[in-house]
């Protein structure tokens, strides 16, 4: 780890510690006010002492203060909660273990501190990310990174790194495979894949990841060996077998195993629950986002000539059309010449179109579309059939995504991939998403596209 890492991760662990003693001095604080026969708070050091030590142990087990990038901040979160809720449960067991007899510690007291524990401790993170975003933004504390391979998926890859610098990420340069170009998006190709173990020591590189989806297993294989002669993290972008085998399971026919490589998730009862939590979802948004889905409409009519409503054919579940509902965004004659993708600064939108579609308010008439059972809350996105019929041409199990509902919002799209992205990585972000349902997994992509379209409207 880099010195720079090491004081991020120190400085995360100091913010911890400070804001869980704010914690159990203001649940004191509170009880004491409350109730005067508390006491002093002297009585009370060494059971916040324990309390502090068994919570900041447990977030340290649960490998909270080792930093990784691929975990979603919402897991993060939800991982932080569960430990500082077994801290707390320690906490109190110490309590009564080793200071029985001492102090008379007030239970109240102790779930005060819990909660507040829970949301100082929030705000930490929140706090601890900003920092470190504004830091790697000024390349402190990132890691560098040498890619394997100059195919498409390795500048899609290093694209995502460049435009994304508070990630942390900082490419030194790429390694071919064969014969390839000299640069990709300005980066220098360093060598070949065997000259990886010098490329890695030469560079100081602390993280390998290998952009080679069609690769062989006696490729990946070999290339894998060449990098572990160092000290790297290492990480492999996945075809779309490994997607689909990501949740193997083992069964018999008859006492022969089987894999079971598709067991999917969205089938029977559980149907049942992703429509009622549609139309809850649906229902309620409606209603609490009503006053802004109105003056949007008077704004829309306002603008230019023409209906508040762009209705636009959609390919849904089982590649059935339906007629998709959003608030029109372009002039009425946008597509006299024909169908065709929306871009930056598109003169066709209207001046209220553009903030319509930067906030994306021009999708909330889809929860109409939820309602009546077009679409679900959360699902592939879906795309007009002039385009389906392209993408199945091209691209592998395309039209597995309409096995499911369309959605407002997808996997996808919470990890980046919306507007004008590769289709294909779409495809693979769906079929995983249809594999590996559940109904938590809709709960976290909802959360981060809320989060996203206040954060990081241009990614959602």
């Amino acid at each position: 780890m880099k010195r720079s890492q090491l004081v991020l991760v120190l400085v995360q662990l100091i913010f911890d510690i400070l804001f869980t003693l704010l914690a159990v001095v203001l649940a004191y604080r509170i009880t004491l006010a409350y109730d005067p026969s508390v006491g002093a708070v002297r009585q009370y050091l060494a059971q916040m002492l324990i309390y502090v030590v068994t919570v900041i142990a447990a977030i340290f087990f649960h490998r909270l203060y080792t930093r990784s990038r691929g975990q979603p901040r919402l897991a993060e979160l939800l991982t932080l909660y569960r430990a500082v809720t077994i801290g707390s449960l320690l906490a109190v067991a110490f309590i009564s273990f080793l200071l029985k007899n001492i102090i008379d510690y007030r239970r109240p007291m102790i779930v005060l501190a819990w909660l507040l524990t829970l949301a100082l401790l929030t705000l930490s993170r929140v706090l601890h990310i900003q920092l470190q975003r504004w830091l790697m933004r000024r390349g402190v504390g990132d890691n560098d990174v040498l890619l394997v391979g100059t195919g498409e998926v390795a500048r899609i890859v290093l694209q995502k790194m460049l435009n994304s610098p508070q990630l942390g990420y900082r490419p030194v340069g790429l390694v071919a495979v064969g014969d390839g170009p000299q640069r990709v998006l300005g980066l220098p190709v360093l060598g070949k894949t065997a000259d990886l173990p010098t490329l890695i020591e030469q560079q100081q590189v602390q993280e390998v990841i290998i952009c080679l989806p069609e690769a062989t297993h006696r490729e990946l294989v070999q290339i894998v060996a060449q990098c572990e002669r160092e000290r790297v993290s290492i990480r492999i972008y996945p075809d779309v077998f490994q997607i689909m085998a990501s949740e193997v399971s083992i069964s018999d026919l008859a006492g022969l195993p089987l894999l079971t490589m598709r067991d999917v998730a969205l089938r029977g009862w559980h149907l049942a629950l992703k429509r009622a939590v549609d139309i809850v979802g649906s229902v309620a948004a409606m209603i609490l986002l009503s006053p802004l889905m109105m003056l949007t409409a008077l704004l829309v009519k306002l603008e230019s000539p023409g209906p508040v409503f762009y209705v636009q054919e959609r390919m849904g579940l089982d590649a059935k059309p339906f007629l998709m509902l959003k608030f029109r965004s372009m002039r009425d004659d946008a597509e006299r010449q024909g169908p065709g993708w929306t871009k930056p600064d598109d003169p066709r939108r209207t001046r209220i179109g553009s903030l319509l579609r930067k906030l994306s308010i021009d999708e909330l008439p889809q929860f109409i579309n939820v309602l009546l059972g077009d679409m679900s809350l959360v699902g592939p996105r879906p795309e007009r059939p002039v385009y389906v019929e392209q993408f199945r041409q091209s691209i592998p199990r395309y039209m597995d995504r309409h096995r499911e509902k369309a959605g407002l919002t997808g996997w996808a799209q919470v990890n980046g991939l919306r507007g004008d992205t590769s289709i294909a990585e779409r495809t693979k972000y769906d079929l995983w998403y249809i594999e590996n349902w559940s109904i938590w997994l809709d709960f976290q992509i909802i959360v981060r596209t809320v989060l996203r379209m206040f954060s990081d409207r241009q990614a959602y």
